[in-house]
């Protein structure tokens, strides 16, 4: 099995509903994504994919949440823009984007501090 990772960032803001905490109100990060794709094959060229192309697959869908108030995106206006579901959300919609390729999007990690990540595996 072979994993690729990239990086990149973005800023928003959010709140989370009915959470009994700071976090209720409205505030913002600036969120550290790491995506890892996975694939037990390597195409003609002895790659995954190339790193361009999974860049810029992960960075559409960060740009549709930067510098936004994310409780007013969907899916986020039914659910709380967690950590937790931000990284669903990218794995998601990365997947979608990787349809059709021997590729899978094997985890992505929403940091949204130095020292705090929610992790989701597809």
């Amino acid at each position: 099995m072979y994993e690729l990772k990239v990086i990149t960032n973005f800023s928003a803001a959010h709140q989370l509903k009915n959470f009994q905490g700071a976090c209720e109100n409205l505030h913002g990060h600036n969120w550290k994504i790491e995506v890892h794709v996975a694939s037990k094959k390597l195409d003609e060229t002895g790659v995954v994919i190339d790193f361009r192309i999974l860049k810029n697959h992960v960075n559409s869908v960060v740009a549709t949440m930067d510098h936004k108030f994310l409780n007013k995106l969907e899916p986020f206006s039914s659910q709380n823009p967690s950590s937790e579901n931000i990284a669903r959300y990218v794995a998601k919609q990365l997947a979608q984007l990787l349809e059709g390729q021997q590729i899978n999007v094997s985890r992505v990690a929403a940091w949204e501090s130095e020292t705090a990540c929610a992790t989701y595996c597809p």
